[in-house]
């Protein structure tokens, strides 16, 4: 299948929740994009819904002049909704994951109702001298970049003009790029906010490659506390794609889905096939990673001791060299 034909038939699902899980490359952004212009073509070219992507990131781009560094706002269709937005309305979705930063908005000044043209962090350090309180503007790490950024377009949806008027879904794609296992779980229960504040009025797709955050969601939408209320709205699959560029939707609540079973499905299949590539290092940590998780231990050298390789720290090493980003990519 192309993604057209996926975002088809995610559009024409009768449920209100739908949970993807793929790895990268395969095509979730592309995925969200089909998925809007199609909804755009039965909406008479309006936009349906509201989505969350890497376009959605793409907008925010540091300015990084020493004196005044500062995260700039790529202008766009949504800075029509800036005016209502406050820095208290993010600074209150930031709450839950601890920040330790302030920060300003700077509108444009020759038109105010343009909206935002950068932001500005900061901390206040106190000056031993004279015991004052100053301001310091500071670059934040890329993984309080990403969580501002789900948190600015958190407060966005609740803008009055633009999520309640394109009100037909939210498709949100991979929110947890670079954030550690802490704020990955407080992710989840932000988009788990939004699932019991809207999905009783629109549908929901949430695409992630990161296995905890699915999982988790996962958990919460069939097993948890409030199952009884999402299990039967909501729908899990796998995006998988195979050598020649076609897509499948694996619907995996049809049975039993194991993260680690699925990833030595991958390679052996790889190996029977003789198709092994650079990215299924990648795959073979991962599921290293997954299985020291369960058995309670930090590092996957643990793993591959007990399976019995000879030279741990050199196939580590191999494994740490290979499944690298820079290479993967």
């Amino acid at each position: 299948m192309k993604h057209e034909e996926i975002a088809n038939k995610i559009i024409l699902s009768d449920k209100k929740v739908i949970l993807l899980y793929a790895f990268n490359t395969t095509g979730k952004t592309r995925l969200s994009v089909a998925f809007k212009d199609q909804t755009k073509d039965n909406n008479g070219g309006r936009h349906a819904g509201v989505y969350y992507n890497a376009f959605s990131e793409d907008l925010f781009v540091w300015d990084n002049d020493t004196e005044n560094i500062k995260l700039l706002l790529n202008y766009s269709s949504l800075n029509n909704y800036h005016s209502p937005l406050t820095e208290d309305a993010i600074r209150k979705k930031l709450t839950p994951y601890n920040f330790n930063f302030d920060f300003e908005f700077k509108l444009y000044e020759d038109d105010p109702e343009k909206g935002i043209e950068s932001i500005s962090f900061f901390v206040l350090e106190k000056d031993e001298s004279t015991g004052v309180e100053e301001r310091v503007d500071i670059k934040i790490s890329r993984g309080e970049e990403r969580i501002f950024v789900w948190c600015f377009f958190l407060a966005l949806f609740e803008v009055e003009g633009w999520a309640d008027q394109q009100n037909e879904h939210f498709f949100i794609d991979d929110p947890v790029s670079s954030l550690d296992d802490h704020n990955i779980f407080i992710t989840a229960l932000s988009i788990m906010n939004l699932i019991e504040n809207y999905s009783g009025e629109r549908k929901i797709i949430i695409a992630s490659h990161h296995i905890g955050f699915f999982s988790i969601l996962a958990n919460w939408l069939t097993k948890g506390e409030k199952s009884e209320q999402y299990k039967n709205i909501s729908e899990l699959y796998i995006l998988s794609k195979d050598k020649e560029g076609s897509l499948s939707l694996e619907n995996i609540r049809k049975g039993t889905f194991l993260y680690h079973l699925h990833l030595l499905q991958v390679l052996n299949q790889a190996k029977d096939n003789d198709t092994l590539v650079a990215y299924h290092f990648v795959l073979l940590r991962q599921l290293l990673e997954n299985i020291a998780s369960f058995m309670g231990v930090g590092r996957f050298g643990y793993v591959l001791e007990k399976i019995g390789i000879d030279d741990v720290s050199e196939t580590s090493n191999i494994l740490n060299v290979l499944s690298h980003k820079n290479i993967f990519t």
